[in-house]
């Protein structure tokens, strides 16, 4: 029979098992055995570094936007059923809300294209491709706000006619739009879906134009005149059906488009923020002043009481 072994060698025995399992455990938890001269470093408990920052709360939702879907489509039909072919967008900027119906539709501008013609004129003033003088801006703001045709026509063609399109397209991504293929600017075509886009860029500087050229085309916009410098009724849409609301607008018309048509056009910001966005177009068989009041009763019916 094999003697047992000590009590002195079990202990010793024991004792170098115990350096081996602390040595194997430091090697697997750190992959290389602690350098014996570093400091050591303290054992704290391991936090939970991948918790998002906290997050403002979003925007509330309007509550104008109630219901506003059922009453925009409401009052498309009841163009329809009258004749008329209608689209409307609105967005809520802050939130991103959209409500549009046939906003794919493309239709001629008019002298909305006005906004294009300007924003053009400012982004080269700002970039220093070409000068506006006094003289100048005085013409702008008569075309912004009275819709005047000769100033238009006058900066269009110092700006390249269809180019001017090509550039503002590009610049804002508008898809739908498109040059007048006669090289007048009245026919230039887009959708409502565009021009809210246009409205949106324009306001928060995404679509290239710097905000202090972006606050005289706003600016004159909220001075828009009751009538264009032709005479023409251009409260329409809108303005006369947001009544309790600040707006800054651009309209257009003309007739006709497509045998009898009355074009009639109605797009701005809304809002002392100008929070809100809406661009309208309207296709009408009926007479001007019937085509002009379906516009206004069809932003009524959208927002009763006159404000959103």
């Amino acid at each position: 029979m094999r003697g047992q072994p000590s009590i002195r060698a079990t202990a010793l025995a024991a004792i170098m098992c115990a350096a081996l399992l602390v040595v194997g455990c430091e090697a697997q938890s750190s992959g290389t055995p602690p350098d014996s001269d570093a400091p050591q470093a303290t054992v704290v408990a391991p936090q939970n570094n991948t918790l998002p920052m906290p997050q403002a709360p979003p925007k509330a939702p309007s509550a104008g936007f109630d219901g506003l879907d059922a009453r925009t489509r409401q009052t498309v039909a009841d163009a329809a059923n009258a004749g008329a072919d209608m689209s409307v967008v609105m967005l809520d900027r802050n939130t991103g809300q959209t409500v549009s119906v046939g906003s794919g539709s493309s239709f001629p501008i008019a002298s909305v294209v006005k906004l294009f013609i300007a924003d053009e004129l400012l982004l080269r003033d700002s970039n220093g491709e070409t000068t506006v003088s006094p003289a100048d801006r005085k013409t702008l703001d008569v075309m912004l706000r009275s819709s005047d045709d000769g100033a238009a026509q006058t900066f269009w063609d110092r700006l390249g006619g269809n180019a001017v399109i090509a550039r503002v397209k590009a610049r804002y991504g508008l898809g739908g739009t498109t040059a007048p293929w006669n090289g007048h600017w009245d026919v230039t075509t887009s959708t409502a879906s565009d021009l809210a886009r246009y409205y949106k860029m324009l306001l928060d500087g995404s679509g290239g134009l710097p905000a202090e050229q972006a606050a005289v085309i706003m600016g004159n916009l909220a001075q828009s005149t009751p009538t264009g410098i032709d005479g023409y009724p251009q409260r329409f849409g809108i303005p006369e059906g947001l009544y309790a609301e600040p707006v800054a607008v651009k309209q257009g018309w003309f007739c006709c488009w497509n045998g009898g048509n009355q074009l009639h056009v109605s797009t701005g910001a809304i809002g002392p923020d100008r929070r809100y966005v809406m661009a309208m177009g309207s296709l009408d068989p009926t007479g001007a002043a019937a085509a002009r009041d379906r516009m206004t009763q069809a932003v009524k019916t959208m927002f009763p009481g006159g404000k959103i």
